[in-house]
C-alpha cells in the first residue's frame, strides 16, 4: 500500500474573492472531496494537512471587534480553533463521499502541536502577513493597543501585520499518528493532522510546550509529517496544474516530471517565489532528501492522474 500525504491549500477551502461564509467554505469542501474519496478507494494510505490563512484571519479580526468585551485569544489558541473548525468541515464532506465508493474508513482530525525552536532568527525579523489590511489611521490604533508590527503594502494600499515564520522544529502528535498507522489500522482511519502548519509551541522551562504568536509554513510542515510518518508520496495541491518557470511571462513553461537536481537548480536560480510556488519546491525537496519516493504539485482536479504519473509537476527520488 503506497501512503500519500495530500496537503490541502486555501483554494480547496476558501472560494477565492468569496465573502468566507461557512456555506461557502461547505460548498468548496464538497466540491474537493470526491478527489480525496477516489484516491482512498484506490488503495492508497491517507493522511491529509490543510491550511488556515483565511480562517486566522476572520478570527483576528473577531478578536479586534469583540475587545475589551470579550478578551483577545492568542495566535496559538485561534490555530487549535481552525483545526478543529476545519478538521471538522472535511470529516462531515469527505465521510459521505467515501461510502458513495464503498470506502468504509473513518475520518480523524488531530490537533496538532509543531514545536519550532525559541532562538530562531524569525522571531527577530517578523515576515508573514496575518489578518486584514489596515489604513494609516487603524494601523497606528493597532500598534498602540497590541503592539503589533505592520508593514505597508504598496500593491494593495494599506497596512498588515507582521508575525515570525519559524521552522518546524518537530510535530508533537507524531508519534501517536505514526502507531496508530503502524497498528495496521492506517487502512480503516484517514487522519487530519498539523492544519495551518501546526500550533507552533516552544519548549517551556520546568517541563511542557508554551504556544506563541507565529505561522508555520503549512508546506514546509506538512513535508515534516510526512518524513516523520514515512510515507511515500508528499503532494501538495495549490491552484495551478504545477511549478513553472519563468512564471506570468511570456517564456512560461509547466514542469512536468523532473529529476530532483534538476529542481534543486532551479530553486537555487530563484526561478520560484518566495512567497508563493519557493516553499512548495523546498518543502517537496526536503520531503525527498529525507527518504521519500515521490513528489508532486498539482491542482485538486489533477491529483488522481497525477499520482498515476500523468499530470503535474512530479519528482522522484533518484
Amino acid at each position: 500500500m503506497t501512503g500519500v500525504l495530500v496537503a490541502l491549500g486555501g483554494n480547496a477551502l476558501a472560494r477565492a474573492g468569496g465573502a468566507g461564509s461557512w456555506e461557502e467554505a461547505r460548498v468548496q469542501v464538497r466540491a474537493t472531496v470526491p478527489v480525496l474519496a477516489e484516491i482512498a478507494a484506490q488503495g492508497h494510505e491517507l493522511v491529509l494537512t490543510h491550511g488556515n490563512g483565511p480562517q486566522v484571519g476572520a478570527l483576528l479580526r473577531q478578536n479586534e471587534l469583540g475587545e475589551p468585551e470579550i478578551p483577545a485569544l492568542p495566535m496559538d489558541a485561534l490555530g487549535a480553533e481552525t483545526q478543529g473548525q476545519i478538521g471538522y468541515l472535511i470529516q462531515a464532506e469527505l465521510t459521505p463521499a467515501l461510502r458513495r465508493l464503498g470506502v468504509d474508513r473513518s475520518v480523524l482530525t488531530v490537533i496538532s502541536r509543531t514545536e519550532v525552536a525559541a532562538d530562531d532568527p524569525a522571531f527577530q525579523d517578523p515576515t508573514k502577513p496575518v489578518g486584514r489590511f489596515y489604513d494609516d489611521a487603524e494601523a497606528e490604533q493597532m500598534r498602540q493597543r497590541f503592539g503589533w508590527i505592520l508593514a505597508f503594502d504598496e500593491a494593495r494600499g494599506g497596512w498588515r501585520r507582521l508575525v515570525p515564520s519559524p521552522r518546524p522544529v518537530r510535530w508533537l502528535e507524531g508519534r501517536a499518528v505514526r502507531q496508530l498507522l503502524a497498528a495496521g489500522l492506517g487502512t480503516g482511519w484517514i487522519p487530519i493532522v498539523s492544519g495551518g502548519g501546526g500550533i507552533p509551541v516552544v519548549p517551556r522551562a520546568g517541563g511542557g510546550y508554551e504556544g506563541v504568536d507565529a505561522v508555520i509554513d503549512k508546506d514546509l510542515s506538512a513535508s515534516l509529517v510526512a518524513r516523520e510518518l514515512g510515507l511515500d508520496i508528499l503532494a501538495i495541491v495549490t491552484d495551478v496544474p504545477g511549478a513553472a518557470v519563468h512564471f506570468g511571462t511570456p517564456r512560461q513553461r509547466w514542469l512536468e516530471k523532473i529529476t530532483r537536481q534538476e529542481l534543486r537548480t532551479l530553486h537555487e536560480r530563484g526561478e520560484f517565489g518566495a512567497g508563493t510556488m519557493g516553499p512548495k519546491v523546498e518543502a517537496g525537496l526536503d520531503f525527498l532528501d529525507g527518504g521519500g519516493r515521490r513528489f508532486i504539485i498539482t491542482d485538486i482536479p489533477s491529483l488522481p492522474r497525477a499520482l498515476r504519473n500523468g499530470v503535474g509537476t512530479r519528482v522522484e527520488r533518484d
